[in-house]
């Protein structure tokens, strides 16, 4: 969220960097609202102040008038709640501003390239895809968890299932032991309030699996990621400077509808509605926000280092970052059945702008200022074991284990 101050006193930055972000809300539209809802507001305290005077004498000939007025107020108070409304529905859908140093572009081929790590393995053998590797050994069922819960969904068996919890437990333990997030085991279901306060909504409602309430009002939704629950933590906080940073790290299911997304990654288990995520979080001082991005980018790519799993990191457009970032970098793991690199993390800062929606700040010099906010996967479980099925995987459809998660898989050399 921004405030309405900074769009007043720097409408040109804004319209510039909005369209650079794909975005179609009109400023102008803001500003005129903003102009109204100020003009109401001195309309109504200068009624406020003549009714304060008439108040003040006893002749029943002002009863009347101190009625009228009254009214007037109240007139003008419903006026400022519909302005009030429109204005911060229009607000509330403006995405954050990019950073100077993210390259301005309208899509993916604008971003820019960082750096790779780890060499692609040349095979002897015609490569297989995951799909493919899991169904012939029996380890993925596709059949039957489009049965139970139509498509984007999967069954994982035996070694399969054993693989996806040994690589969350592997993660909690890195980040927490190594890098010193403090584990967070949060609640799956979340209102409105806590949705709003990420970005989720009101923009990307389309996106999210909301739950039939009893009541209408008690809104409740399944998480997108965990980075809602985390994040929103420290909602309507104010903390002190000495308590950041604060850094959580959560292993969640995570639910998303994948709006937009037909026909992409239709088969395996690249692209589900249902998948676990190993999340980080991190709440600092603004000024240090750049510097745990960095941060928080070279713990989720530890992740890959120790697994030996190539990659490469990009720097996001401004157009291709999520709508309440400012500044994002894009871990891609190479995918040997598509014979190319596939998003595995994003690791986001988001700058004061989830702070502002959620109310979250911290004390700093006797007055109390917004947070800054980053998130980031460290990393995706299910596109973690695509990649390392498919990179590890031998002419007989067997997979290698790597030698770091043996000890969370019984002591298994092969899958």
């Amino acid at each position: 969220m921004h405030n309405i101050k900074e769009i007043r006193n720097n409408i040109e930055t804004f319209e510039k960097k909005l369209k650079s972000r794909n975005s179609n809300i009109n400023l102008k539209d803001i500003l005129k609202l903003d102009k109204l809802n100020r003009e109401i507001i001195q309309i109504k305290e200068k009624l406020e102040q003549d009714k304060k005077i008439i108040s003040k004498s006893k002749d029943e000939k002002n009863f009347s008038k101190s009625k009228k007025l009254t009214e007037e107020i109240n007139d003008q108070i419903e006026k400022q709640k519909k302005i009030i409304f429109d204005l911060n529905n229009l607000m509330s859908n403006i995405p954050n501003l990019p950073l100077d140093e993210v390259p301005l572009g309208s899509d993916e081929k604008s971003n820019k390239f960082i750096r790779k790590n780890g060499s692609i393995k040349q095979f002897s053998h015609k490569i297989k895809s995951h799909a493919l590797l899991g169904e012939e050994s029996n380890q993925i069922d596709f059949v039957t968890s489009a049965k139970l819960s139509g498509s984007r969904f999967a069954v994982l068996k035996d070694k399969y299932a054993l693989l996806e919890r040994a690589l969350i437990n592997f993660m909690l333990d890195l980040h927490t032991s190594k890098f010193n997030y403090t584990e967070i085991s949060p609640p799956l279901i979340v209102n409105e309030k806590t949705m709003f306060g990420t970005g989720q909504l009101p923009k990307f409602e389309d996106d999210q699996f909301e739950i039939k309430m009893s009541a209408e009002s008690e809104r409740k939704f399944l998480i997108p990621t965990a980075e809602v629950v985390l994040t929103n933590l420290v909602q309507d906080k104010t903390l002190e400077a000495k308590e950041l940073p604060l850094r959580f790290v959560a292993s969640t299911p995570c639910f998303r509808k994948e709006a937009g997304s037909y026909g992409k990654d239709t088969k395996g288990i690249m692209r589900q509605h249902q998948f676990f995520k190993v999340e980080l979080v991190s709440i600092v001082d603004p000024e240090e926000s750049q510097k745990e991005l960095e941060r928080m980018l070279n713990c989720a790519e530890e992740i890959l280092i120790q697994l030996n799993i190539p990659y490469q990191v990009v720097l996001l457009s401004s157009g291709d970052m999520g709508f309440s970032a400012e500044k994002t970098y894009d871990i891609e793991t190479w995918i040997p059945s598509e014979n190319k690199y596939r998003e595995i993390s994003s690791c986001s800062s988001c700058g004061t702008f989830q702070a502002r929606r959620m109310n979250a700040k911290f004390k700093k010099s006797g007055k109390n200022e917004f947070v800054a906010t980053l998130n980031g996967s460290g990393l995706a479980v299910g596109r973690l074991m695509v990649a390392l099925i498919e990179n590890n995987q031998n002419k007989d459809s067997s997979v290698n284990v790597p030698d770091i998660l043996k000890k969370y898989m019984n002591n298994l050399s092969k899958i």
